[in-house]
């Protein structure tokens, strides 16, 4: 039961990380002009990602200092799931082992 709970939220870790990857590559297609601004399914694609993901990052972004024009947020993200991710199954794996 712990196992399968633990896979589950590692699942949705890796969404998470997916969301994360798939909004910096948006940004980077939007910003350089490599995707009309026009283009409305890109367009809603990238504000429903950003959606999804501003709760999870406006609180590390409110807490980090202000680097100029790049958001490091993300990867404080990527990196702090990636450590949850880790820590859990090393949890579990004893628990259910022993």
């Amino acid at each position: 039961m712990l196992l399968m709970l633990v896979d589950i939220l590692s699942y949705l870790i890796n969404i998470i990380v997916m969301l994360v990857i798939v909004q910096f590559v948006l940004s980077l297609l939007i910003s350089f002009n490599v995707i009309n601004r026009g283009n409305e399914f890109v367009i809603a694609c990238y504000r429903a990602v950003t959606a999804l993901l501003d709760p999870l990052l406006g609180p590390i972004r409110r807490v980090m200092p202000d680097t100029g024009m790049i958001d490091f947020s993300p990867l404080v993200l990527i990196v702090g799931l990636t450590i949850i991710q880790k820590v859990l199954i090393h949890l579990a794996v004893p628990v259910v082992m022993g």
